[in-house]
């Protein structure tokens, strides 16, 4: 099985590359299995249902969210029908429906995808313990045991995704850090076979800060000052992902390696 998983797509220059890119690396790699971090998409916050659709057309099989799950409010009326997103599985939420944790049956392979948000230094939600969380996942797949299993830990540590990849190396496929929207270079295949990487980088804006535009972001964080950051609508764009080998039988990750394109 080869999985193409997609850093987080921020505003609307990250859907246009997304929409242009994923076809080809699709094809080139003979990928099987596409996922991408989706809660920046629409304006750099959130996820709102008409981007919902766009990405799933543009032939993203599975989103998942993160700490800005809640940004654009009405995903509280569709995410209960939407069966491609998977939302923070330890966020305490009590409105919050939808799937945190979900199978997809891809050529006969049941792939479990599942989404963690970090406790360290994200402030904006309140989480269970990402280390606790993982195991109730682990624990209530019984006798549906999927057979490949996808992990995206929405961070803000480096530290705490790498002791948590380890904790869990060898009892899922991958552990891909999302969040920070900078690739790291640091994707390997753990001892017991787990892949891992810290950041997967964005999909958005090449030249601004984070995939915002730089001075909307230095007024604010420089001088104080109450503004808005800005999500240019055009620009030359970035394409973060990893390309993930995961053998079927075992699940366990057999190559790894990172995918940086720049305009």
């Amino acid at each position: 099985m080869k999985i193409l998983f997609i850093g987080d797509i921020v505003g609307k220059i990250g859907r246009r590359i997304v929409k242009e890119k994923v076809p080809y690396y699709v094809e080139k790699y003979g990928i099987n299995f596409v996922i991408a971090n989706g809660e920046n998409a629409t304006h750099g916050k959130g996820l709102n249902y008409n981007h919902y659709v766009e990405l799933i057309n543009d032939g993203i099989d599975v989103i998942t969210l993160g700490n800005h799950y809640k940004s654009k409010k009405e995903i509280y009326n569709y995410i209960d029908g939407a069966d491609h997103l998977i939302r923070p599985y330890n966020v305490i939420d009590s409105n919050l429906g939808g799937m945190g944790s979900e199978v997809y049956n891809v050529d006969g392979i049941n792939v479990r995808v599942t989404e963690i948000v970090g406790s360290a230094f994200i402030n904006d939600v309140t989480v269970n313990s990402p280390y606790l969380s993982l195991m109730e996942v682990l624990e209530n797949e019984g006798e549906d045991k999927s057979d490949i299993h996808i992990v995206d830990f929405h961070g803000e540590a480096t530290g705490e995704k790498i002791g948590f990849a380890y904790a869990f190396d060898g009892k899922v496929s991958a552990v891909l850090g999302t969040h920070t929207h900078v690739q790291t270079r640091d994707a390997r295949i753990l001892p017991e076979g787990t892949g891992f990487m810290c950041d997967v980088g964005m999909c958005g804006y090449a030249d601004g800060i984070l995939g915002c535009e730089t001075s909307s972001v230095n007024l604010k964080t420089l001088y104080g000052q109450n503004t808005h950051f800005v999500y240019p609508d055009e620009g030359r764009a970035m394409f973060s992902a990893v390309v993930l080998d995961i053998e079927d039988k075992t699940g366990k990750c057999t190559d790894i390696f990172p995918i940086l394109f720049e305009e």
